[in-house]
């Protein structure tokens, strides 16, 4: 069964989001959906992708609780910037950050917590130096944002993939 689903979990995803999409449970939709559904699955596997090893799930969840609430804070930082009504970027800033994670998937799950948290881009990472390359809105302190991301994520990240 694995050939004709090779990533089942993908494949229930993508079907249920074409779905909600498409605001339908038409038999139509729900075979259009399945077909690419299972087609996405076999790409997928054409790719071949490495499979993440979580190490602690324990530790997953609780880094999920905490992007959360982190989420929550700086969407309310954010709204008030906004609202200040002061000069627009005033305080925005491109700072880099040496990063110490090296598995691809900690690094794929760090930018997207840093790209889902409003006033955050990530823009660039060096593999060769380390580096990551962060925009912030509100910079004020660089080194309590280094510590904030080194701390708060980077550590769970390696307690998890590492």
């Amino acid at each position: 069964m694995s050939w004709l689903l090779p990533y089942p979990l993908l494949s229930a995803v993508l079907l249920v989001l074409w779905l909600l999409l498409n605001q339908s449970m038409s038999p139509g939709h729900l075979m259009l959906g399945s077909v690419l559904a299972v087609l996405a699955s076999w790409a997928m596997a054409a790719l071949r992708p490495e499979k993440p090893r979580i190490r602690r799930p324990g530790a997953a969840l609780r880094l999920l609780g905490m992007v959360v609430t982190d989420i929550l804070r700086s969407n309310l930082a954010v709204g008030q910037i906004i609202l200040r009504s002061r000069e627009p970027g005033m305080n925005a800033g491109f700072m880099t950050i040496p990063l110490d994670l090296r598995d691809r998937h900690g690094l794929a799950v760090l930018s997207i917590i840093i790209t889902s948290t409003p006033g955050t881009i990530w823009v660039n990472y060096d593999a060769a130096k380390g580096t990551l390359l962060l925009h912030v809105l509100d910079l004020v302190d660089e080194t309590v944002w280094i510590r904030t991301i080194k701390d708060r994520y980077e550590r769970r990240l390696m307690e998890i993939f590492e």
